[in-house]
This record gives structure tokens, sequence and C-alpha cells, in this order.
């Protein structure tokens, strides 16, 4: 099969739609449950490169939770903490595989940005991952394969509609790329830019002091950002993307959006957050928004009289601006990634509030010496990669 008509396009005005091959191969994906639309298959083919590279650089199981074509978060499997099951509502006692983990912590980055979000797997999506896939709101889900187990709990989901798509591995894309607007037509060079540890040679900060975690976070940054609509700015820590700013016209803005997004990941494993009081049986994004809100200075709106009462056994003490503050002070050992220069040093300046001490953007901006010289002000690690990552 070499064409797939769709539902309609990016609207239900917007018919017909299909996704076809041009050159009348095959194509690499297979529809295995579900009906997915124009924008399904615009995350499932973005966050599949994010997840099938970012194992190749690492050597670990990727996985991506898509949402509007941008990554809401992106992860390798790297085993979860205790605090880690509390904070992405995982039994104490399931078993779980790196792919089921690497999945658990990238929907962790923003879990109220990740509601009804497109997941990825870099690897044969099995029954633990499908476990925890279930229980979320999603659309859909693609991987290289999956286990029978697996597709037995994912195909009754969302009423037998659930989205499964499967996409031949060993499938790689013409090396040049089109696509139309307004009727006319675009054609540039697949972007076959490889990231890994070569990039972070040219260290221009006074501290040189790049560890190997740092390393591999500064690669897991760069990729997700390479498949996030530009401008974009991406924190990471731990192998895990904490906070993602997609799509915004000013480069500080990326940096404070991806910066707050990293403080709330933050704040979730505040003792106050993991202690809140939710009653029984509440629907996990009612718990999810409720927590969203709690942090934020709109907390009034779950905690007043005859709201809390709906959320909570009991009423929450407040988490105060001087708690939070405190509390994203001691954050430290994040990376942070850009997929173009920093013209000014206020983002290194917004980007150490988050506890950023490792940096990766590619230089260029008439202004570096002011962003280096910000960067040695608080003894971060910076390195110039002269590579652009922007994303259309």
């Amino acid at each position: 099969m070499n064409e797939l008509e769709l539902k309609y396009g990016c609207n239900p005005s917007q018919k017909p739609a299909k996704i076809f091959m041009r050159d009348g191969s095959e194509l690499p994906v297979k529809v295995l449950n579900g009906r997915p639309g124009y924008i399904n298959f615009l995350d499932a083919l973005n966050s599949w490169q994010l997840v099938k590279e970012l194992k190749a650089a690492t050597g670990l199981p990727a996985a991506a939770s898509f949402k509007h074509v941008s990554p809401a978060g992106a992860a390798v499997g790297k085993p979860l903490s205790d605090v880690d099951r509390q904070v992405y509502f995982v039994d104490p006692k399931a078993e779980l595989s790196p792919i089921a983990c690497a999945y658990i912590r990238a929907r962790g980055a923003d879990r109220l940005s990740s509601y009804g979000d497109w997941a990825a797997l870099s690897d044969v999506c099995d029954a633990a991952t499908a476990r925890y896939l279930k229980n979320e709101v999603s659309d859909g889900v693609i991987a290289p394969g999956y286990t029978e187990e697996a597709l037995a709990i994912l195909k009754p989901k969302k009423k037998g509609g659930y989205n499964i798509v499967a996409i031949d591995p060993a499938y790689e894309p013409a090396p040049q790329e089109t696509k139309d607007v307004y009727g006319v037509s675009f054609e540039q060079g697949h972007n076959n830019s490889k990231i890994g540890p070569e990039l972070f040679q040219n260290i221009v900060t006074k501290n040189k002091d790049l560890p190997p975690e740092a390393v591999t976070d500064l690669i897991v940054a760069l990729i997700t950002l390479k498949y996030t609509q530009s401008n974009s700015v991406c924190y990471v820590k731990d192998g895990q993307a904490i906070g993602v700013g997609a799509g915004q016209q000013s480069r500080i803005h990326c940096t404070r959006l991806a910066g707050q997004k990293a403080d709330n990941w933050y704040l979730r494993r505040h003792p106050k957050v993991l202690g809140l009081p939710f009653i029984d049986g509440i629907r996990r994004p009612d718990r999810d928004n409720a927590i969203d809100v709690y942090i934020s200075d709109e907390y009034e709106d779950v905690l007043a009289e005859g709201a809390w009462q709906q959320t909570f056994k009991v009423k929450p003490e407040v988490l105060t601006r001087e708690e939070k503050k405190a509390w994203i002070a001691t954050q430290s050992g994040v990376t942070c990634g850009s997929d173009a220069f920093f013209p000014f040093g206020d983002n290194v300046e917004r980007a150490r509030k988050s506890g950023v001490a490792y940096i990766a953007e590619p230089g260029g901006s008439v202004r570096d010496d002011d962003v280096i010289d910000k960067a040695d002000k608080y003894g971060m690690v910076m390195a110039f990669t002269g590579l652009r990552l922007f994303h259309h």
C-alpha cells in the first residue's frame, strides 16, 4: 500500500486528505488499530524520528510524548526511583521494562500538556508499556512492533478506536524532501545532522568540566529540539526533558517557557505536593490539573471553599511563593539546549534560575561575549555547537 486515505486534514473542513509515497513505493507505516488522522501522522512521523535518533545516539531505549507536532516530553529508559513512581503515578510494585520507563518519564515531563498525546517508542511495545498507556489519555502510539500481549491490552482502549501504528525500523527517507504551501512547492535536503558527543568539543567558558551524564543530557536536549517547532529551548535532567519551550517568536520567551515547565516538574516533587490528599476515585486528568493549579499563582481556584472539597479529602496548606522559590533554588545539574544562538545573556540568567549548569547552543551572535560572560559569572559550562536546529 503506497497511500492511505484520511478522514480529513488539519481541520474537518480540509478534505480530501491522505498520506502517500510520491515515488510509488510502499508506505513505511501500517495501521494495526484505529484510524489515525492527518495531525496524528504528523506527530507519529516526527516523534518516531526523535526516538530512533535518540536511541542510536545514546544506546538506550527512548520515548516521546507529542502534542501538535512538538514534544511535550522525551526521555531515555533509565530506571524510575521511588519518588519518580510516586510523581508519575506508577504502581510501586509494577515491573517496568526500560522502554516503559522511557515513556513514563517522557510523559512525566509535562503531564498536563501530554493529555491526549501521541506516544512514540524506539523499541517494541511490550505489556509493561501498554499497561501504563492504557490508563493515560492518549490518541495513539507508534513503535517498530508490538507484542501480542501489548496489542491485547491496547486495542480495547477508547472503545476499540485507539490508534496503533507500526513503522518499519529500517525505513530511510529520500535525501530530498518537499512540501507545498499555498500552492508553492518547497524542497530541501532532509536534516541528516548527527548529534553526538563530538558536538560539545568547543567549550567556550572558563569551566570546561563536562561530565558524561551531562553529555548524554545535552544529546537528549538537542535531538528533542531537532523535532520541536522553532524557536525552541529544552531543559534536560538525568536523560529526561523536563521543560520544552516551543514555537515562540522570541528566544527569551522560549527560555522562560521551558524554565517554567522545568520548575513545575521540580515543584511536583515538593513534599506538600507529594502529600496532597486526593479524594478516592479522582480521575487522572482532574488530579493532574489540580496539581498544576495548586503549584501556580492561581492556587485559590482549587483551595477556595466549595472547590477543594471536589478534589481533596481535607483542605491542603498553601504552597507559598517563598516555599516555591526556596525549593526551586535547590534544583541543580540541569542542562539546556537551544536550537539557535542566544542573542543576549538574559537567556543564561533565566536558565540559571532553574538549576541549569550546562548549556549547548550554536553560537554566532554578535553578543556571544556577553552570553559567555554570563555563563562564566555562574560557573556554567557552555559549548558552541555551530549547528542550528530549526524545524518548521
